[in-house]
């Protein structure tokens, strides 16, 4: 073994210079070798002469040479001179900035910061890589304004202090409100800074400073995006945009600018109303839409400009919730009843009039308490005291008529615009409600019993027509039978008047009686009929007229029958004469109780045809009682083969002539 090692030696020289050489190369040569990937950083340990020896107060980076931490760095290379004894080299990693990522340098040496601010200003320095660069153009310490974006950096860590914060992003339909950390104070009567542009959103936020920005609120806001912005410096509160939907306008009211001119004149003396970018209401509204406000610095009341509508009732409330704290409204009536009532209030607000109705009550809510609610009420509580409840649910109308005249005319002195006033359920009190219902049950029954008593005066009279035409038929049937009883009594004339032509020479005193017999039928037929159709017509109207005429037409029908016969019998007397009259009416009894004149055989008592009368009738009298059936069969043959001969008129002694 030793005699390997005698032999070998310079090989393990060899090996240990191999794995030792940056040692022995520093120690030999103060030679350092500065990888790729990192940087040195010097620390120099003492110094032996000269005026540099140490630093300055106040100072902890030697940047002229001085005992401690150099400001210069060794960036990737090689380097002679550093010896071991005097300088410590560290090796330190390159500072990375992520995508989406600011680093934030905190600056632990440099000169002051003036007094009021609270960060130190940018110096050109290569983003923080030449601390000597930085602290020779009076680099400031503490937390500073400027900062590094994504990247690779070689920042000397004994100097700078980096922290990686997040970059700020505002997403859709949001704006940033910015409150800046550092600058100018606000001017005083004002709640924000100034308006400043050419800083680029704050990313360069030196500019800012530069331009004298206050610190504070900003009025200024940024929109959707992403922002390299120092959190040191600026803040961000992200907040959604000002909707304006369709259908209203936004009055905006600004706590921030100048004091602009009233444009509203000396009529108005409710507020200001100024023109865009000064502090107040502003003349002109935003429509419909999205606007980038700053709520701190800017209000933005919204206005409907359509129709609204307003409802005072219980549990009932449009979607503005304008209506909200409103209800049914309850009066007194002037005999002292208390009944309730639901009014709805249609408003309309012009797109021109809005900023006044807002510089007069700040909002629609006021304007809805203060205003209409009071209005509305008095009005009817005054309206409903000078009346009674029944008189007034019978003049609603006209109420209601008078109620969107007066509204109308006390919200045009507010600049809004009354469309129409609407009664809607009227609740009186319970006992009244039952007294005017049974009141209005008896005028109901009373119009009922009243057509009920016309439809039976109707139906009588229907009644006592339908009766009449019933009988209709019975008069039309008995004026027709008095016709055919007169063309039956003029055929019975005519058939007689030809017969008595035809046997004028043998039967001439037969026919001549046939023939006034016959007219006597006649005019009596006819007179019957008469007087039928009179008693038809009577009794129709004996039975429309029920009990009280039956006793006129019965008496009146006895009458025309009596008077019908009396004139057959003058008439006939006057045809035949009284004695021929007479002895007509004697044959026509007779003939009626089957009286024989003339009889079948003829009985003389002297054996001649000449006998008595007497002997006839004995003898027929005689052959009657002998034979009873021969009675019959003698009258037959007799009426076939003997013509009928009337006898003729009796003389005054009483034998025929």
């Amino acid at each position: 073994m030793v005699h390997y090692l005698q032999t070998y030696w310079w090989v393990i020289v060899v090996v240990l210079c191999l794995v030792l050489y940056k040692f022995i190369l520093r120690f030999l040569f103060g030679m350092v070798i500065v990888p790729e990937d990192r940087i040195g950083l010097v620390t120099k340990k003492f110094v032996l002469f000269g005026a540099n020896r140490e630093l300055p107060d106040g100072r902890i980076v030697a940047t002229n040479g001085e005992a401690g931490f150099q400001a210069k760095t060794l960036a990737p290379g090689l380097y002679f001179g550093m010896w071991v004894w005097q300088y410590e080299i560290t090796m330190e990693q390159f500072t990375v900035i992520p995508e989406g990522k600011i680093g934030l340098v905190l600056s632990k040496d440099g000169a002051e910061i003036p007094t009021g601010n609270i960060l130190g200003r940018k110096v050109e320095c290569d983003n923080f890589q030449d601390a000597n660069m930085f602290l020779m153009n009076n680099g400031q310490r503490g937390r500073q304004t400027n900062f590094m974006t994504a990247g690779s950096y070689r920042i000397n860590t004994m100097l700078f202090q980096i922290s990686v914060t997040d970059m700020v992003r505002i997403h859709e339909s949001m704006v940033g409100i910015v409150t800046t950390l550092d600058g100018q104070p606000v001017e005083a009567g004002q709640i924000a800074g100034r308006v400043v542009e050419g800083h680029n959103n704050f990313q360069d936020f030196d500019k800012f400073l530069d331009l004298n920005g206050n610190r504070g609120l900003q009025p200024t806001v940024i929109l959707a995006g992403s922002y390299n912005l120092n959190p040191w410096a600026v803040q961000v509160e992200e907040t959604p945009m000002t909707e304006i939907p369709i259908g209203y306008v936004g009055v905006v009211i600004s706590y921030i600018g100048g004091d602009g001119k009233d444009l509203t004149g000396i009529d108005f003396k409710h507020g200001n109303i100024v023109e865009k970018g000064s502090k107040g209401v502003w003349s002109e509204p935003f429509g419909p839409g999205k606007y980038p406000i700053n709520k701190y610095t800017m209000k933005v009341e919204l206005v409907p400009t359509t129709n609204l509508v307003l409802n005072w009732a219980q549990a009932r409330s449009e979607s503005h919730n304008l209506d909200k704290n409103l209800s049914t409204i309850t009066v007194r009536s002037k005999d002292g009843f208390p009944f309730n009532l639901d009014v709805s209030q249609i408003i309309h607000v012009p797109t021109t009039e809005a900023p006044k109705v807002i510089a007069r009550f700040g909002n629609m809510v006021n304007l809805v308490s203060q205003v209409l609610e009071p209005t509305i009420g008095n009005y009817f509580r005054n309206s409903a005291q000078d009346s009674d409840v029944i008189a007034f649910l019978s003049t609603r109308k006209e109420r209601q008529e008078s109620a969107k005249e007066h509204i109308k005319k006390v919200l045009d002195e507010y600049n809004v615009n009354a469309v129409d006033t609407l009664i809607g359920d009227i609740v009186p009190p319970e006992s009244l409600m039952k007294t005017l219902t049974d009141r209005k049950l008896a005028e109901e029954q009373k119009i009922t019993y009243e057509t009920q008593k016309q439809a039976q005066e109707t139906r009588q009279g229907m009644e006592k027509e339908t009766a009449i035409a019933d009988m209709q038929k019975d008069i039309v049937k008995a004026q027709q039978s008095v016709e055919i009883a007169e063309r039956t009594a003029n055929a019975t004339v005519k058939k007689a008047e030809g017969d008595a032509s035809g046997v004028k020479l043998a039967v001439g005193a037969e026919a001549e009686a046939t023939k006034m017999r016959a007219l006597a039928e006649a005019e009596s037929t006819r007179a019957r009929a008469k007087a039928d159709s009179e008693a038809v017509k009577l009794k129709a109207d004996a039975e429309a007229e029920r009990i009280s005429k039956t006793g006129n037409a019965e008496a009146s029908k006895i009458l025309a029958i009596g008077k019908s016969t009396a004139e057959a019998y003058e008439l006939a007397v006057t045809a035949l004469g009284g004695e021929n009259f007479t002895r007509f009416k004697i044959t026509e009894e007779l003939s009626k109780g089957n009286v024989k004149l003339i009889p079948d055989i003829l009985i003389g008592g002297n054996g001649q045809q000449g006998g008595s009368a007497m002997d006839g009738l004995l003898g027929l009298k005689l052959m009657e009682m002998m034979d009873p059936e021969k009675k019959t069969t003698t009258q037959e043959v007799e009426r076939k083969t003997k013509p009928e001969v009337k006898p003729k008129s009796l003389g005054s002694s009483g034998k025929t002539e």
